[in-house]
This record gives structure tokens, sequence and C-alpha cells, in this order.
């Protein structure tokens, strides 16, 4: 599985999830945006379309981009969002990586490249991937319901509606 980090050299690189990652052998971590791979799905929390399973042929073709930017910098990143056609958002989950536990939308590097892995059904590499956090099980653990009824969507517009009727639900 390809999986590139573009890293904006914003973050704590003690706790940086895709430092970790590179280290591990597990992604490419990227600093120039040009070296983006074309065609890959890129990870953009504010793309109009969730990722899915239909995504699966891309994703095991071209692999995953993700951005690694401070949240509260992210808007410095913008050039990243406008590289690619392939842009997609993932829907609601609930972070666990030590700095952000319990925050939901708030995902680690690791953890959305993990949910966009599980979601594509690429459950395997999801779970190989968190292997090295020891927090990783638990990302999996608290959101096992929604990323298994995301997985068996086959649309973006499936994943959407499931998201919407877990938060109508939840109100």
């Amino acid at each position: 599985m390809r999986i590139t980090v573009f890293h904006a050299d914003e973050c704590d690189k003690k706790k940086c999830t895709a430092i970790k990652l590179e280290k591990m052998g597990k992604c490419r971590l990227v600093y120039n945006i040009n070296k983006i791979p074309s065609g890959a799905l890129v990870l953009n929390p504010y793309s109009d379309k969730a990722v899915s399973y239909e995504d699966c042929k891309m994703v095991s073709k071209r692999g995953i981009v993700g951005l690694d930017c401070s949240w509260n910098e992210v808007s410095k990143s913008k050039k990243f969002f406008s590289l690619s056609k392939y842009h997609r958002s993932l829907p609601f989950l609930i972070a666990t990586n030590p700095v952000n536990y319990g925050k939901p939308c708030i995902l680690s590097t690791v953890e959305a490249i993990a949910a966009t892995l599980y979601i594509t059904r690429f459950k395997d590499e999801a779970k190989n991937l968190l292997d090295g956090f020891k927090w990783g099980h638990t990302f999996l653990e608290l959101n096992h319901d929604l990323l298994e009824a995301y997985s068996e969507a086959d649309s973006s517009k499936e994943v959407v509606e499931i998201q919407n009727d877990f938060l109508n639900s939840h109100e």
C-alpha cells in the first residue's frame, strides 16, 4: 500500500504520528507539495465527497496522501487542497490519540489514514498501520461499529447517510 504524507512541519516532532510511521517504514514523508503522487486519494477535511468503498481501486493502485499539519494552521496548507481531483473527507469518527483523545473528527495522521484503509476494505492494512502505536487498537475498538458500517457502504452518499443517521440518533 502506497502511503504518502505531506508534512507541513508545524507539529511537535516527538508526538508526530507521520514521523513515527516513516521511521517504521510504513509511509513516505514529503516536504515539497510537488512531490505528492498524482492520481492518489488525497485526504482533505474540506472535501464534499466522503471516502468510501468506491475508492478502493484508486487506493490500491495510486495510494493515499495524508496531510500532517496543525489543525490550527490548516489554512496555511490550502495549496495542498488544490493539487488533485481525488479529494475525500472522512466521516464522523472519534480520535483516540493522546493529544486529542475523545474529540470528534480531529484525528491524527495515522488515524485518518487507517480509517481510510478500513473504509475502503483494507482492514488488515489499517490494523497493521496502527500496530506501532500503544493506543492504535483503541481507535479501532472505539470506532468499530461506525467503521464497519462505513466499510459496508458502497458509495460516498451511503457513507454520509450512515454518518447522518448516527449523528441524528445521538442528538
